[in-house]
């Protein structure tokens, strides 16, 4: 697991071509917070799909009162939407994880254009990560968990689970799920009980509070 300071040096390269001969390049919009309105750029890449906006904004009305503060962790970070909107709206410390080095690339880019400091970008594997909290633990607990993982790999379960082994929760962590609208949500661990519920074109997502 690469820790990746924002301050590092390597910027993503400008105007790169994607096999379409379009700029590989995509936007994304800051929905609340310090940094509302402002757009950023994330990377094409496989299963890549930022949080829609209006489900963002949801989601931070469902969240509004905790996140000012909190310890995060953005599972699968992808374009970095979910990590960058808590940032925005003064989380205490993100977490982001993704193994795709171009999505890291760019957000650790925009890290650096919003000058943050309390984030901790890594470039690994986030079973990895989450199996080396169950030798190791950090020393601190995770408030929030972003869980958004690729669509029709069936990852929901086991993360849920892998969450709930690591002992990594905080006493009353809230954990936000989004996936596929035609599966059901699967079963989750015995202390967790879904307080939200959503469905907005191909996906539903849920927020789930865990109480330890």
């Amino acid at each position: 697991m690469k820790t990746i300071r924002p301050d590092a040096r390597n910027s993503p390269t400008k105007g790169k071509k994607g096999k379409t001969g379009k700029n590989s390049l995509n936007q994304l919009r800051i929905i609340g917070g310090q940094w509302r309105g402002r757009k950023l750029n994330f990377a094409d890449g496989e299963g890549l799909r930022p949080t829609m906006d209006r489900v963002r904004e949801t989601l931070f009305n469902w969240l509004q009162g905790e996140i000012a503060g909190a310890r995060c962790l953005d599972l699968f970070t992808g374009s970095g939407a979910l990590g960058l909107e808590a940032l925005s709206r003064y989380a205490g410390e993100v977490v982001m994880i993704d193994k795709n080095p171009q999505a890291i690339r760019m957000i650790r880019h925009n890290l650096e254009l919003l000058g943050v400091d309390n984030a901790r970008l890594l470039h690994g594997d986030a079973q990895d990560y989450l199996c080396s909290l169950l030798q190791t633990s950090e020393g601190s607990t995770f408030d929030i968990v972003f869980l958004d993982p690729p669509f029709n790999k069936q990852l929901v379960e086991p993360f849920c689970r892998l969450l709930d082994e690591a002992n990594c929760l905080s006493a009353q962590a809230s954990i936000y799920i989004e996936m596929e609208k035609s599966i059901e949500l699967p079963q989750l661990p015995q202390n967790w009980e879904v307080i939200k519920a959503k469905k907005a074109g191909q996906l539903a997502y849920y927020l789930v509070s865990v109480n330890q």
